[in-house]
């Protein structure tokens, strides 16, 4: 799934809250240019998610969300 976001970049720290013992979560404002929901895949002893060529040399932020 692509979505178009602004064309401001940025990350704001919005809220953190704690669910499990020593996990804590925080909530983000992300301001870019698309988005893409992807799920990372083994790659040997790392992972590995591919994106599009024109995003190559591009600066990208990645967020887990679970």
């Amino acid at each position: 799934d692509m979505v178009a976001l602004k064309r401001e970049m940025g990350i704001e720290e919005m809220t953190t809250e704690r669910q499990d013992p020593g996990i804590v979560k925080a909530k983000f404002r992300v301001f870019g240019e698309e988005l893409i929901e992807k799920v990372v895949k083994s790659s040997g002893n790392s992972g590995r998610v591919y994106l599009p060529p024109s995003w190559v040399g591009k600066h990208v932020k990645i967020i887990r969300t679970d």
